[in-house]
Order: structure tokens, then C-alpha cells, then sequence
């Protein structure tokens, strides 16, 4: 991934607040792959502002993040100063830093739309022990509010009209298109959910890459958009909170040792 994106103060700042639900996502995991003890040495690739990487140390004893994004990690290292458990430092997600000691769980939540996969994935060949756990996931908004379907309107008929998504690449990795190092164990799909207010709701959405993309383009600024959502918004929401649908994935993948015969010599 060549292009920086997110690295303004504005949105890592924002990213600290948004629902905490890779926790749900660790937890899943820990259920399905029948999880007894933590990991002693994690890798959260595309960390964000910190709240995957947290998430990966309820699993793991010593944890480092990495992101593309310097205003990311700058926040990162101000959160977390004082634990000693966590390292952060910026790198492209293709090129992190081979450990002194391999990984033994690697985490990438909601960056491989956006990375070149032959590439991270021979750096991840790397970075990770033979038998090491790669766990891929994501998780977003959906048009889906409990008991509203004034939301469903707003959301294809407004939002996306007026906030497209951005390109990306979204599709399902398949075992056939990967290196022969690594298995994919499981992909699953799930919802997820989370009470918002409409204050919490609109900092939510000002950091969505189709919002952001719009506001660094310079079609909108963040004080129009900011009352665009709140004034289309209002009516859906009637001043209390309300639950709104995330639909998620989990891809488990696991390396195998056949990389480091192939790469003997090369790392």
C-alpha cells in the first residue's frame, strides 16, 4: 500500500473512539480455534489507533502495532506509554520489520482491502513461527437499525448518494491464490452491534473512508458534512439512542513450515 491514507490528527484521534468490538472478535476467536493460553509474541498489522492491537494483547503477552499512518501511531505511543507490553512503530503492512523472535499470532483487522496481498503475505512468511496463526478480519455499518426502517432509506438513499464508497478491493481470499505456506482453517461471516447516540453516530461516520475521502478532495468540509449528518440524521434517531448492525469476517489462516524451506537463506 503506497498511499497514506487516514493520516490526519482529526481521524486517528476519532479512531480511539469507535466501538471497541474487535474484543467480540478476539473472543470469537478464542471459542472457535478452542483457545486455552495466551500467545506470548503478537504482530497487529494496520493497528489504527490502538483499539486492535488492545484487543489482540487479551491473548497475547507482548504485543506490537504497526500502520502506514504516522498521526496513527503517534497516538498509539501516547496511549499506551506506560504499558511496557506494547511496541509501536510505522511501517507499510508489506514491510514490517523481521522480529528478533517470530510472531506466534498475527492480526490484520480492516487493512487487506487496501494492501498488495502477494506481498504481505511473503512479508508475513516471514514475520511469523511455523504453525503461527494469521487471523484477517474486518467488520462495518450496514444499512440496519433495530426496529427503524427509516435508517434503511437514509442510509442507501442519502448517505450513499452523497458519500460513495471509495475503490477498494474487497474480495474473498481463496486457498488456491495463496502461498503454499499458507492454510486457510476457517472464513466466517457474523453481525455485531452497538448502541449509538446521534453525537456518537455522527463522529462514527465522519471518519468512514467515504467521508473522508470526500473531505480530502476538498467536494466537502468537515463542518458541512458534520451538520449534513446531523440534520438528515435527526429525524431517524428522535433524540435517544439507538442499535445499529455491523456485518463482520474472521479468516484464520495458519503458516505452515514449507516457507522456511523456501525462503532458507532469504530472511
Amino acid at each position: 500500500m503506497d498511499k497514506i491514507t487516514f493520516d490526519e490528527k482529526r481521524i486517528a484521534e476519532g479512531y480511539m473512539n469507535r466501538p471497541w468490538l474487535h474484543k467480540k472478535v478476539i473472543e470469537r476467536f478464542i471459542s472457535d480455534c478452542e483457545v486455552t493460553s495466551n500467545f506470548r509474541n503478537g504482530l497487529d498489522v494496520g493497528c489504527g489507533a490502538g483499539l486492535s492491537t488492545k484487543a489482540l494483547h487479551l491473548i497475547c503477552d507482548r504485543v506490537t502495532g504497526t500502520d502506514i499512518s504516522e498521526q496513527m501511531i503517534q497516538v498509539c505511543k501516547e496511549e499506551y506509554k506506560d504499558n511496557k507490553a506494547y511496541t509501536f512503530y510505522r511501517a507499510k503492512a508489506e514491510e514490517t520489520k523481521a522480529p528478533a523472535e517470530k510472531y506466534d499470532i498475527v492480526t490484520a483487522a480492516g487493512m487487506v482491502n487496501w494492501v498488495d496481498r502477494d506481498l504481505f503475505l511473503e512479508n508475513m512468511g516471514h514475520a511469523l513461527q511455523d504453525q503461527g496463526i494469521l487471523l484477517i478480519y474486518d467488520f462495518w455499518i450496514i444499512d440496519k437499525m433495530q426496529g427503524n426502517d427509516a435508517y434503511t432509506n437514509w442510509y442507501h438513499e442519502e448517505y450513499l448518494k452523497r458519500f460513495p464508497k471509495p475503490p477498494r478491493n474487497e474480495n474473498t481470499w481463496k486457498q488456491s491464490e495463496l502461498p503454499d505456506y499458507f492454510h486457510i482453517k476457517n472464513q466466517i461471516t457474523y453481525e455485531l452491534f452497538y448502541d449509538f447516540s446521534i453525537e456518537q453516530f455522527i463522529d462514527f461516520m465522519m471518519i468512514q473512508s467515504n467521508v473522508n475521502t470526500k473531505i480530502e478532495n476538498g467536494e466537502v468540509s468537515e463542518v458541512e458534512a458534520r451538520d449534513w449528518f446531523k440534520n438528515s440524521l435527526s429525524p431517524v434517531f428522535e433524540n435517544r439512542k439507538k442499535t445499529l448492525y455491523f456485518t463482520g469476517y474472521s479468516w484464520y489462516l495458519y503458516k505452515s513450515a514449507v516457507h522456511r524451506v523456501l525462503s532458507s537463506g532469504c530472511c
